[in-house]
């Protein structure tokens, strides 16, 4: 319900800004928009046509690439949104990263080691309630992570991710939450 009420207040503002910029561009040309509608189809073109090509400029500038690198050691390289954690990319990108709480800060099986300390020094410092569930994770390293609390951002762009070859998993072992 508010992901609809969201979008319809996108629609709304979008069209309130075509409005706005018609009204702009008619008075910066001289002409009143009462008497030439033939402007109006020429200027909406023209700003969803620049709107679009934003648009699509954006969603490749708004991404980080990710790697994540599996107990065998192969990586896959991963393209994250600016915003989305590394858990919830991993999960829609069919990496086996557990995360039985679902980034409820509940669990230690997102764990993930960041492998290079100059990308761990970027990151915001963990909270004491990470380093609570830290605590519980296998393998932990100086360099040990929860994957719901990773989010994206272009100071981490290139980032490599290790998955420790095991969790501990105390609600049911070898459980693997599916994405909603």
């Amino acid at each position: 319900m508010f992901i609809s009420k969201l979008s319809q207040l996108g629609a709304h503002a979008v069209k309130n800004l075509l409005k706005a910029q018609v009204a702009s561009t008619a008075r910066t040309l001289h002409v009143p928009i009462g008497q030439n509608q033939n402007l109006l189809p020429l200027i909406r073109q023209r700003l969803c046509t620049t709107a679009a090509d934003n648009e699509k400029h954006n969603e490749e500038r708004e991404k980080i690439s990710v790697a994540f690198v599996d107990k065998d050691g192969e990586e896959k390289h991963i393209r994250v949104p600016v915003g989305m954690s590394m858990l919830e990319a991993a999960h829609e990108n069919d990496v086996d990263l557990e995360g039985a709480c679902e980034g409820s800060l509940a669990c230690s099986t997102c764990h993930v080691i960041v492998m290079d300390v100059n990308y761990y020094n970027k990151l915001e410092d963990p909270t004491d309630e990470e380093n609570d569930m830290l605590d519980l994770a296998f393998g932990l390293s100086d360099t040990s992570r929860l994957g719901c609390q990773i989010i994206a951002n272009p100071d981490i762009d290139g980032i490599r991710l290790a998955i420790p070859a095991a969790t501990r998993n105390f609600a049911v072992d070898g459980y693997k939450p599916k994405p909603h």
